[in-house]
This record gives structure tokens, sequence and C-alpha cells, in this order.
């Protein structure tokens, strides 16, 4: 939690910068703790504590701006930290572009730190042997089954708590607190004739009461199992399903285009798209980051703009920028936020409640992309390039194992040939974004 005499130091720093000889300054403590305890074939591995705790503060000064960090929070460290760091900034090149946002776009909102629901009073209650329990109990009995034996099972169980204050000249006071209930795992088995396969899952949330982890070895399980005698199938051009678990992977070039950044650097390949329907009519993408006791879910961004539910792209039509104080007067346009908080896709194309298995009805045959590994795609131009595991189907049905393959196009068509988006979405992650699928996918072996 916020100690008063952190709040106060916070406070202080803000005044050593104006002595110093700074205009204005912005002031950001962030605490975080964690516990973690992982796990080796049901046995404890390794046990990590770690606390952390540091204060960024931006000066702009005579024209000139300067963000500097460090970790030694006391009175007297900070005193010649922030002098030192007025006078660095003093020697920079002015930027007219650089300020603080104006105060009537700061939030006003967010005084607890609680307002969310994302922090958690059982936290601080948690002891070490909660902590091995629920870093155990998950764990696999069984050790082999048909055509199958286990070689490794690597868990993770962790709590943390994070702390986010942030106060400016301006007389922005913000204060975010989030706990985190996260296991993950991975399981590697061989199949009878000695090839290895791996199947990982996880579960996670803000708060205890939400979080069951009771399930993540077996589903691991039966995912490592499902890719026994997979790979290669012939290259084409097939319908493709993306499984919600990824499919981020397919949205998150779509905002990142959109980013202030990669606009003014003309490296994006949503240059001059807003207002323009871009994306086929009914897609539907939001950004909500007010969604209680779901993780990511922030009521102000890192400069202490108030975050809001607004459209990204509605109905196929780009809606705006993502533009924080400084990009927006580089390209002299209005502010908006400097990121997408919760994206959220909209179901398109199916009926209400449907999911990956509905997806695979509708399309009949194609490729089911439950896995990417490794690859890379190009901002400027849209192009991809990602190597995937999944399944083929058939008739709606699954019918083998794939992997060893890439799939490869340019975003801007791979969206010209949208299907349909299910309404699978996962709440413990950051993008709500459902099983999704395409046609005409170019993919080869």
């Amino acid at each position: 939690m916020l100690e008063a005499e952190e709040r106060a130091l916070v406070r202080e720093s803000l005044e050593m910068a104006r002595k110093a000889g700074a205009q204005k300054a912005r002031a950001s403590l962030s605490k975080s703790s964690m516990d973690l305890v992982s796990t080796l074939n049901g046995e404890v591995d390794k046990i990590t504590s770690c606390l952390d705790r540091s204060l960024e503060i931006s000066i702009f000064a005579d024209g000139r701006f300067g963000s500097f960090s460090t970790n030694k929070v006391e009175r007297e460290s900070l005193r010649g930290f922030i002098s030192d760091a007025v006078d660095t900034v003093r020697m920079l090149a002015p930027d007219p572009c650089r300020d603080l946002p104006s105060p009537e776009r700061e939030v006003k909102g967010a005084i607890t730190g609680g307002e969310l629901g994302l922090d958690d009073p059982a936290y601080a209650e948690r002891t070490p042997a909660q902590r091995r329990r629920a870093a155990l109990d998950p764990c696999l009995k069984e050790k082999e089954g048909k055509g199958w034996k286990l070689i490794s099972e690597e868990g993770e169980y962790s709590d943390s708590r994070y702390l986010s204050y942030v106060i400016d000249t301006n007389g922005l006071e913000a204060l975010h607190l989030e706990t985190c209930f996260d296991y993950g795992v991975e399981i590697t088995i061989a199949d009878t004739q000695g090839r290895k396969y791996s199947g990982y899952w996880w579960e996670s949330s803000p708060l205890l009461s939400g979080f069951d982890a009771s399930d993540c070895c077996r589903t691991a399980l039966r995912k490592a199992i499902a890719q026994t005698g997979s790979g290669r199938i012939r290259s084409g051009r097939y319908n493709m399903v993306v499984d919600s678990e990824v499919s981020s992977k397919m949205v998150s070039p779509v905002i990142q285009a959109l980013n202030g950044y990669n606009i003014q650097q003309h490296n994006s390949f949503l240059m001059d798209s807003v207002g323009k329907g871009i994306f086929p009519a009914g897609m539907t993408l939001l950004d909500r980051p007010h969604i209680k006791g779901q993780t990511g879910s922030r009521l102000f961004d890192s400069e202490g703009v108030a975050t809001r539910e607004h459209p990204i792209i509605r109905e196929g039509v780009v809606q705006e920028y993502f533009l924080n104080t400084y990009m927006a007067a580089k390209l002299g346009m209005e502010p908006t936020q400097e990121d997408a908080i919760r994206p959220v896709l909209l179901p398109y194309g199916c009926k209400p409640g449907a999911k990956v298995e509905d997806l695979l009805a509708a399309c009949g045959s194609g490729i089911l992309v439950t896995g990417f590994n490794g690859g890379n795609s190009n901002s400027a131009t849209g192009d991809f390039s990602y190597g995937i595991e999944g399944f083929r189907f058939e008739n709606g049905r699954i019918t083998k194992p794939v992997s060893e393959m890439l799939v490869t196009g340019n975003f801007l068509k791979l969206w010209g040939n949208f299907i349909a988006a299910a309404q699978d979405a996962r709440p413990c992650k950051a993008k709500l974004i459902p099983s999704l699928a395409f046609s005409e996918v170019d993919f080869s072996g």
C-alpha cells in the first residue's frame, strides 16, 4: 500500500524539481511485491520473493525535456538526483512539443486505487504454506497413459501486488492498485517412438476468489497429447481459425499500426486511415479499460490521462490514432490516449455466445491455429510470416495435428478476408480477443 511518508516524498520531489529550475514536472512512484513457487515434476524446485520500488520523474525545463528513474527513494538521495536531472535536461536540445497533458484531460476519480476492484485484501494474508500448496495441488498424479509417458512437468505459482502513484505540477494525483494470482504449467511428454510434444496452460485473476488453477496441468497434458503425430500438410490456401488463446497475434499489429509514434515515423500500414472503411463492415474493436475486477483495466495511462471506453474501429471504419501529448503535438493533431488499454473485439458473423467449435463448423475445412512459433511482421507494409502449430479440420471436425508450417500474408488482405469472431475471449487476458476465422490464407510446409 501507499504509505503517508511515500506520498509526501513523491510530492516533495516535485518541489525539488521546481527549486532546481524546472517549470513543470511529473513524478511516478511504482511499487511491487511478488512471491513465486516453481515446481518440477511435482516437487518444489525454487522459491522466489521480490520487492521493488522506484521513482520516475519527468522534467520540463527551459523548453527541454528528460525522464529519469531511481530506486533510491529516500529524501537525501532524491535531492541530489533531481538536481542533477534538471542540470542534464538543460544541456539537451529544445523540444517545443514536450508538455504535460492539459489538466482537463487528466484523471479525476482515481483516488483510492481500488475503484476498479482489482486489489484483493486476501493477498496480504497469504502464507508461505498456502503458496506452496497452490503450486503443488494442481500437479499431475498420473505419469503415463495410452501412447504417452511424462517427460517433465514445470509449474509456477505466483501472487503479486502492484501500485502506481502519479502526480504532476498541473495538480494531477492518481493511484492504481492491483493484485494478481497466477499459475502456469508446461507439460512435455514422449510418444511410444520417443518423439516429444509439449502443452501449456495458465490461469490468472486479480482476485483470489476468482482464481482456480486446479485443471491447469490436465489441460496442458491434453494439449500435449493432442499434438502427438503432428506434422506438415500440403501447402496451399486454407480457411484459418485462430484459437482465442493466441488470437491477439492477429489484432496487436493493427493496434500498433495506429500508434502515434509509428504514424509520425511513417512506419505504419494504416497511414491516413482515420475515417476510412479499411476493415469489413460490421467489424468493431472497442477499448474498454474500466471493466471492474479484470486484469489490465486502468483509469489512467502513464501520463495520468483519463482512459475512456471508445471505439478503435467501428463498423470497419478506423476511428482514431493513439496519440499521447507529445505525438499529438508532433503531428499537429488532437491528443487521445497513449495506447489501447483493454481492447475488445466484438462478435462478428456468428451467433451470440459462439465458441471456436462454432467457427470450425462455419468454415467447414481448414487449419485451426493454436500456437505461434517465431516469425515476424513488418509494421510499415503489414506483411507477416509466422510459424504455427494446430490442427487440420474437415467438415467442422479436427482430423489431425499440424506443425512445422508457416502462415504468411498481409494484414490488410487478411482482415479483408475476415469471416467471423466468436465470443470466447478469456477474461484473464489483457486483450479480450475471441477466436477468429479468415478465408484464403496461405500456408506452407
